[in-house]
């Protein structure tokens, strides 16, 4: 489907991350999650705060043209460290060598999202960086977290709500946001495109369709 014809204004996260559905659901919102099928590579001369926030936006039309409703957000989270864009580990070796780089150093943490307004044609685009503080980590620690299974599906290799915060020192910015998804900044831009009021945040139930 590609045309702008909305056969209503349900929102659509337009990903399959269980970490960002559950924050999205947190804030009461009504909404459905469906992957979308961009690939996440860096384009030559890509800045990280431009890589996040094409693969965002990328990430909601490509769901906006799969369905009829009206609303989409999309969202890609990157960690930066000396300069260095780190994605999803591909394997032990790399989430080592991940870990091992940003042990003992700070690093940022960039988020993009995009919110898509499709009967309006109107997306409005915004990213959100928090800066992360490692402790120093020794081979073995590294090791065990790889163990668990949980650097795999995680950018940096890490998650700060899992069985890495003890690894952080402190972080200086948005916590959501290390997690996957600024939710206070994608809450106002809901606001702000007109697909949710304030009023009607809590209280309501969250469908997932994945």
């Amino acid at each position: 489907m590609n045309s702008n014809h909305c056969t209503s204004d349900k929102i659509i996260l337009a990903s399959a991350s269980p970490r960002r559905v559950e924050l999205l659901g947190s804030a009461g919102i009504v909404f459905d999650a469906v992957s979308s099928d961009v690939e996440e590579i860096c384009l030559p001369g890509e800045t990280p705060t431009d890589h996040v926030l094409r693969l965002a936006r990328e990430k909601a039309l490509d769901v906006a043209q799969k369905t009829g409703e009206r609303f989409f957000i999309g969202a890609d989270t990157i960690v930066v460290c000396n300069g260095e864009i780190m994605g999803k580990p591909a394997d032990a070796a790399e989430a080592e060598s991940m870990l091992s780089s940003l042990s003992d150093k700070t690093h940022e943490v960039i988020t993009g999202f995009a919110v898509h307004d499709k009967g309006k044609n109107v997306t409005i685009c915004e990213s959100v960086s928090t800066r992360v503080y490692f402790k120093s980590l020794c081979r073995e620690e590294i090791l065990a977290y790889i163990e668990t299974g949980c650097p795999f599906d995680k950018a940096g290799a890490y998650a700060i709500q899992g069985g890495a915060a003890y690894m952080i020192r402190k972080i200086e910015g948005s916590y959501t946001n290390v997690v996957g998804l600024p939710l206070c900044e994608v809450v106002e831009a809901l606001q702000a495109i007109g697909a949710i009021r304030a009023g009607n945040l809590h209280g309501q139930e969250t469908y997932v369709n994945s």
